[in-house]
């Protein structure tokens, strides 16, 4: 299994994942252009994509949906909630690229399963993706206000992670956003910050090589070295050390990651 974060921050998100059969993304959240710009610097052709899977209805997780569906034919996976709210968003989809993908259930493609976990958002019924194939184990977790104990345990173990790191409380609470907007996004259905994200994050990793990719930066009240400064040192308080088994890494609004093994 391999995986490239094609994408990450408040601009747009799109994550790639492939095993030796299928490939797959969770979400599209630029344009159809920029899409195809990024396969090409992975080396990967959207030709072969075997599905989307949609976590939720957000306009930077579903911006290049449509596009990109009907231009290569891919099918969609979401579930009956999110596929109402992108109802007039994404275009007419044919009936036959639409495909349910229910809430806390496990769908299996050859030797890859996917499972689909609830996350705490302000969108119609949003959720995640852990993918497993044999032993190994990546997770997708961002655009939640907190982690609850039931996302830890569909999470904990996981040889890779991206995990959301959305800001810095500091940043947020003295930066430009309205009251309104800090608010909500310091609310159990808005973002999870550096501190809060470390601290989940020390409850689930195993003692064995992970590797983590602090995602979904905001582009306003966080910075990559912020965000990796912030999680290093609240792992170290939890007794975890970086730099020994769990390795941090950097995501891009507008560059890809390395295509990795998990």
């Amino acid at each position: 299994m391999r995986f490239s974060v094609l994408a990450s921050g408040s601009s747009g998100n799109a994550i790639y994942v492939e095993n030796d059969e299928h490939a797959f993304l969770v979400d599209v959240g630029l344009s159809g252009k920029k899409m195809e710009q990024l396969f090409a610097k992975i080396d990967r052709d959207m030709k072969k994509l075997s599905g989307i899977l949609v976590s939720h209805e957000h306009s930077d997780h579903i911006k290049g949906l449509g596009v990109v569906a009907r231009k290569y034919k891919v099918p969609i996976y979401a579930n009956e909630k999110t596929w109402n709210a992108m109802d007039g968003l994404i275009g007419n989809i044919p009936d036959d690229q639409k495909f349910l993908f229910n809430m806390e259930t496990v769908q299996s493609f050859g030797s890859l399963s996917i499972e689909s976990f609830a996350v705490s958002h302000d969108a119609a019924d949003p959720m995640f993706y852990a993918f497993h194939e044999n032993d190994r184990k990546l997770v997708v977790i961002t655009d939640t206000g907190y982690v609850s104990d039931r996302m830890k345990g569909i999470i904990r173990g996981a040889d890779s992670f991206v995990f959301e790191s959305n800001h810095d409380i500091g940043m947020l609470q003295m930066g430009r956003y309205p009251w309104s907007i800090k608010r909500r996004i310091l609310s159990d259905v808005g973002h999870v910050s550096n501190e809060d994200a470390a601290i989940a994050m020390s409850e689930v990793v195993f003692e064995k090589p992970t590797q983590i990719y602090l995602s979904h930066l905001s582009k306003d009240n966080n910075m990559k070295d912020l965000a990796r400064m912030s999680v290093s040192q609240t792992l170290q308080s939890c007794g975890i050390i970086t730099g020994e088994y769990v390795h941090l890494h950097d995501t891009d609004a507008e560059e890809p990651t390395l295509l990795v093994t998990v």
